[in-house]
């Protein structure tokens, strides 16, 4: 980041960065314990990856390039001074999230870690939002005590019923041979259901950890409540009743998919729904089901978009057609995303070919055919893909980003996007 510069940093930064994580993955997989998934070394480098990237982007955004070049959330993120060993160590390093994270921005942080995160603020007579008062510290306590609550439903289910219902079953010559395909795809949506769980753990109980700290709290409802969902990487009752392949995606490891949002399908000059999953593809690791799973999944999602586009509005009324497309699509997503991640959690290539060869490849054929028969709508040139990202995860930033603003609360991307905030922040910090 010093020795290259502003105008480059973004570029090598992301090389390096990513290089080394997949150098360090091959190392693990083919000379230690190759078919052991395991949390090690790798887990906490794959966050430190996207911080280290995403900070390069945005500081690449916020010294170099113009505002008038930046979408609206890239100019809330840019950072507009390099920063300190200190403030960069402890950005990527602190206790809070070296282990899982979840990634948050820069600026997310700088703010909590500075006290802002409290800050009242309204909009004064030049449109400009201005500090006004600050807010007692809201107590974490609610959010962390139901967040633990998931983590031990998560964790009491992973034990008992997951371990009961194995994903490994859907390719078990048995059961191939003799089950019916209305029980073939039953199990296969509750095999990946009950796989779910240990992610639910996982992910909640690193929110809950950062909530604990005082980090992640996004401001104020319409009632008052209290917000503690600034970096939260998931929601469950949306994941498990998605009724499209971009709804589950908006709400699944949603963290992650903000960052391929911002250093890749934002910024991608052609084909941004396939680069964005093969660098997906590539930060999860070096088994060979991830590739065959973000692959399937560039196919199942331009095929649902197409799909969408072209049928969804024959479905908005009446209210009982609208419910029976609404069951119908749930189906549909349900079977499609537990098809699409099977090779996620085989990872040989072997087993993935053995269970997508029992299926006979069928959603593969019926997600090309649906890409040759109807038309799917071509992105804007580079500047439109700008203003109206597509990717299942830009509506949900893009709201997160001003929805605090509508409440009259300061986000934690919103207190300082002047030059002036160094100033201001160190006065702020002294009363």
């Amino acid at each position: 980041m010093i020795i290259i510069g502003v105008e480059n940093m973004h570029k090598y930064c992301f090389v390096f960065a990513l290089g080394y994580l997949t150098v360090c993955q091959v190392t693990r997989v083919y000379i230690f314990d190759y078919g052991q998934y395991s949390a090690d070394f790798s887990g906490p480098m794959m966050i430190i990856t996207q911080k280290i990237t995403s900070l390069a982007y945005e500081i690449h955004d916020g010294m170099f390039r113009k505002d008038e070049e930046l979408t609206s959330s890239q100019r809330d993120l840019a950072v507009r001074r390099m920063p300190s060993l200190l403030e960069y160590l402890s950005y990527n390093c602190n206790f809070m999230g070296i282990l899982a994270g979840p990634l948050c921005s820069y600026k997310d942080y700088i703010t909590f870690i500075e006290g802002r995160s409290y800050h009242m603020t309204q909009s004064g007579e030049n449109g400009k939002e201005e500090i006004q008062s600050e807010r007692t510290e809201p107590s974490p306590n609610t959010a962390v005590i139901q967040k633990l609550l998931v983590c031990g439903l998560s964790l009491l289910f992973h034990l008992t019923i997951s371990t009961t219902l194995p994903v490994e079953y859907n390719i078990d010559e048995h059961f191939q041979a003799t089950a019916s395909w209305p029980t073939k795809i039953i199990y296969l949506y509750i095999s990946l259901l009950a796989a779910r769980p240990k992610y639910y753990f996982a992910w909640t109980l690193a929110d809950a950890i950062n909530n604990a700290a005082g980090f992640g709290f996004r401001g104020y409802d319409k009632n008052g409540a209290a917000r503690w969902d600034l970096i939260s990487n998931l929601r469950i009752q949306q994941i498990e009743m998605s009724t499209s392949f971009k709804m589950f995606l908006d709400n699944w490891n949603i963290q992650t998919a903000l960052w391929l949002k911002r250093v890749c399908y934002e910024r991608a000059s052609f084909s941004p729904t396939i680069q964005t999953f093969i660098l997906s593809a590539i930060w999860h690791g070096v088994y060979p089901g991830y590739y065959l799973t973000f692959l399937t999944g560039v196919l199942m999602t331009l095929a649902a978009r197409a799909m969408r586009n072209n049928f969804r509005h024959y479905f908005i009324e009446p209210s009982q057609l609208k419910l029976l497309y609404d069951v119908i699509t749930w189906i549909v997503t349900q079977v499609a995303i537990s098809y699409t991640v099977v090779p996620f959690v085989l990872l040989s290539i072997k087993p993935s070919f053995t269970f997508y060869s029992s299926w006979y490849y069928s959603l593969h054929i019926l997600g090309i055919l649906v890409l040759l028969l109807f038309p799917v709508k071509k992105t804007q040139g580079r500047k439109g893909t700008h203003e109206n990202i597509q990717l299942s995860q830009s509506k949900k930033f893009d709201e997160g980003e001003h929805s605090l603003g509508r409440n009259s609360f300061s986000t934690t991307n919103n207190v300082c996007n002047q030059n002036q905030e160094i100033a201001s922040r160190h006065s702020s910090l002294k009363q």
